[in-house]
């Protein structure tokens, strides 16, 4: 998707050439035209698919997980929880998930009440580095008895390994902007 790449390019910040930080237009300040887009993009590449509902994890995901249920004609989003809180009652389907960039380790959480056997979920994900946190979120998901209709990354990052844990799985995923290598603190894209 060339508008997030020339947009990643422009503003993105890349620390010690290992993190693409891009908080200020994708999930702390959210660029609302540009996040609709990918919304769009996404339901453009997922068309050809059954989907019923959007999973997530907080925050990160939350806002193109949004945009991508309006494109797709208001579908119903649930992310998951990182932290247990007084809010967090009843039964709840858990997975254990690595944090690469937080380098630890957290509990993620999704009540069983919002995901409903039979369904065709589809995965909305931030970031694909070594496929934690996508991994994760489809163990809830089976865990409710849905089945994983794809997996949507807004950035990939190709050297490493996320992309063949989750195609060797059988997940079909598709990434808008695919990064090779960080050069000189700068992005180099795959495509």
């Amino acid at each position: 998707m060339d508008e997030l790449k020339t947009r990643i390019l422009k503003d993105g910040i890349v620390i010690d050439n290992r993190i693409l930080k891009i908080d200020n237009f994708l999930n702390q300040q959210i660029d609302t035209a540009l996040i609709t887009h990918v919304g769009q993009e996404f339901a453009k590449r997922f068309q050809d698919r059954r989907i019923d509902r959007i999973v997530t994890i907080e925050a990160s995901g939350i806002a193109v997980a949004f945009a991508a249920a309006l494109a797709f004609g208001n579908l119903p989003v649930v992310f998951a929880r990182k932290k247990k809180s007084l809010l967090t009652q009843g039964e709840q389907y858990t997975a254990s998930i690595y944090s690469y960039t937080k380098e630890e380790s957290y509990t993620a959480s999704i009540s069983k009440s919002y995901l409903h056997a039979g369904e065709q979920v589809l995965i909305i994900d931030d970031f694909l580095a070594s496929g934690a946190a996508a991994i994760g979120l489809a163990d809830l998901v089976q865990q409710a008895g849905c089945t994983v209709a794809g997996i949507g990354i807004v950035v990939e990052k190709t050297f490493q390994p996320g992309r063949q844990k989750l195609e060797a799985a059988g997940y079909c995923v598709e990434s808008l902007a695919r990064i090779a290598k960080f050069e000189n603190n700068t992005p180099v894209f795959a495509e």
